[in-house]
């Protein structure tokens, strides 16, 4: 079906002639072949955003509609590959056309001409349900591709072909003749089904301390991470991509500067995973679409990443989304909405904003695949760059209203140097209560009382706080100075965690239960030698304090051995203290 241009606007180009074709259908459009998407039909006129730069496109120049929705291709040689926003591989682009991709070019997401081993696990005669696993390849070292039957087909295997084929030959022959390769096709603005969701009751560690033990997500989750510039939302998602509980990791630059996103590319492929040794990007894969690329290939990246999610989520896996970020997503829907004039709402953002969001955080969740087998997970955190640090700004507020966790980054903290910045006075999660019976059974019955304890502290300490600026450190009295001493080694000695030491870049549960169990020991023993006369010099005098904050740095295989003689060690040196 062939249409024409009549009016260009930036991204947005309206055509008629394309009466008979569906709304969300790609399009390509002008001499060029550029790429679009219908997202309005009035009458005989419809209105296409374009994933490429429109300049130099004319009125009256062809639009042809390829009946179908914008779909991304799934199946081996996902992992380790670089897409852009509407799933076109970088790297082969790059081959094929230089460093500057001219508009219009197009290439296959996956690699036609590479062959992949089949092993089967099904066999002639077998009966075929949509989700079940019909065979594995070894894509990478640490990672099995599990070849799936496609949703909704079903049927008796009259021949199955294993051995080495492309993704698009024929590894299994139903009797009815439908073939199945190991390429799978989806629209990326829906989501894939899945049997049955789970309830949010594992949870998805991060090896950050401040968040699995006061903020902790469920596998399957969403959170959303706000800050301003410079308080390390980079490093952050990193450090997750790196070490959270995740099989497979899908991170989506979405709208951000071309330096920051050069950046994550040249540094992703050199992170080694902890897991295997092996390059982390054995089992990442980035979809990218920079702040200067066109805003509606931008909207679309977030949808593209998703959906690569859900597929592997079907598998069995969980995966971890990570979105840098909404805010630029955000953006690039606020300028396509004002070029087809749509009524404004706050700060210029569409009405609707909040609705697309929830659309897209509500495809996280940990389920049952369709294919009954095991159980799957997408847990999304999206990165929000609220401007000035302004959390009351429309994207912001809207992703509260529909994600489980807010992880605040503070501006402040980051100036002084304490990382990750996440604000303990800000943060919440509405996961803690769900996920307790999981820490008190892995990591041990006392992880709820004390992180109770341990906020309590922190609260006490910032209320204090507001005195001292007002009479000084000195006037208050000691029972209340040792209180700010021993929130001190909370923060400096847990909550602070360097992502570039060794050891101390991830810390599991058992670990972090020992150093609370410690902090807090010495702050219960402190107080107590001060109400039987001990003087608050004289335990500061014992240089604990630097043993503690350097608890970080032990190996969790040590850590109870070292933790359990750093206790008695503080016990007797209080004791002799009273006795004296």
């Amino acid at each position: 079906m062939d249409g024409r241009i009549v009016k260009i606007s930036g991204p947005a180009v309206v055509a008629n002639g394309l009466e008979e074709a569906g709304l969300n259908e790609v399009v390509r459009v002008g001499h060029e072949r550029l790429m679009g998407e219908i997202i309005r039909i009035r009458g005989a006129l419809a209105t296409l955003q374009v994933y490429e730069e429109t300049t130099g496109l004319a009125l009256g120049e062809p639009v042809v509609s390829t009946g179908e929705p914008l779909t991304v291709e799934l199946g081996p040689g996902l992992l380790g590959q670089i897409f852009d926003g509407i799933q076109r591989p970088l790297p082969a682009l790059a081959a094929l056309a230089g460093d500057f991709l001219r508009r219009g070019i197009a290439h296959p997401a996956l690699d036609r001409q590479k062959r992949w081993r089949f092993e089967p696990k099904v066999a002639t005669g077998d009966r075929l349900t949509e989700g079940q696993i019909i065979g594995v390849v070894r894509e990478t070292a640490g990672l099995a591709h599990r070849i799936l039957v496609p949703p909704g087909v079903s049927g008796t295997i009259r021949e199955v072909k294993p051995g080495e084929a492309a993704v698009t030959d024929p590894v299994v022959v139903l009797e009815d003749g439908r073939q199945l390769s190991m390429l799978q096709r989806w629209p990326v603005r829906r989501r894939r089904p899945f049997r049955r969701r789970l309830t949010p009751e594992l949870p998805f560690l991060t090896g950050q301390r401040v968040l699995d033990c006061f903020f902790p997500i469920a596998a399957g989750g969403t959170a959303i991470i706000p800050g301003g510039f410079g308080t390390g939302k980079t490093v952050l998602e990193q450090t997750l991509a790196k070490f959270a509980a995740a099989d497979v990791i899908v991170f989506v630059g979405c709208g951000e500067r071309g330096n920051e996103m050069s950046e994550v590319l040249s540094d992703f492929p050199h992170l080694e995973d902890p897991r295997t040794g092996a390059p982390l990007m054995d089992r990442t894969v980035l979809v990218v679409n920079t702040s200067n690329m066109p805003v509606a290939a931008r909207e679309a990246s977030i949808y593209t990443g998703i959906t690569i999610a859900e597929y592997f989520r079907d598998m069995g896996y969980h995966v971890a989304l990570t979105v840098d970020s909404t805010s630029r997503w955000a953006e690039a829907l606020r300028e396509v909405s004002s070029r087809l004039e749509e009524m404004p709402g706050e700060e210029g953002y569409p009405t609707y904003l909040a609705t697309r969001l929830g659309q897209f955080y509500e495809r996280a969740g940990r389920v049952v695949p369709l294919g009954g087998d095991g159980e799957g997970a997408v847990t999304v955190v999206g990165a929000v760059s609220p401007p000035g640090g302004d959390f009351s700004e429309p994207v912001t507020q809207a992703s509260l209203r529909v994600t489980g966790a807010l992880w605040a980054l503070s501006t402040d903290l980051a100036y002084r140097r304490h990382f990750p910045a996440i604000d303990w006075a800000q943060s919440f999660t509405l996961y803690a209560e769900r996920l307790q019976e999981w820490f008190a059974r892995e990591a041990g019955a006392e992880w709820v009382a004390l992180r109770e304890e341990a906020m309590r502290l922190l609260q006490r300490e910032r209320e204090l706080q507001e005195i001292v600026q007002l009479v000084g450190l000195e006037a208050i009295q000691d029972q209340e100075r040792i209180v700010i001493e021993s929130a001190r080694l909370l923060r400096e000695g847990f909550l602070r965690q360097s992502a570039f030491h060794e050891v101390d870049a991830s810390c599991p549960p058992g670990k972090a239960l020992w150093m609370l169990r410690l902090l807090l020991h010495f702050s219960w023993s402190a107080a107590r030698s001060l109400s039987e006369g001990v003087s608050l010099a004289a335990i500061l005098e014992t240089r604990l304090d630097e043993r503690l904050l350097r608890l970080g740095e032990v190996p969790p295989g040590e850590m109870e051995t070292i933790g359990s003689a750093l206790m008695t060690e503080i016990d007797e040196t209080l004791k002799r203290l009273r006795g004296s």
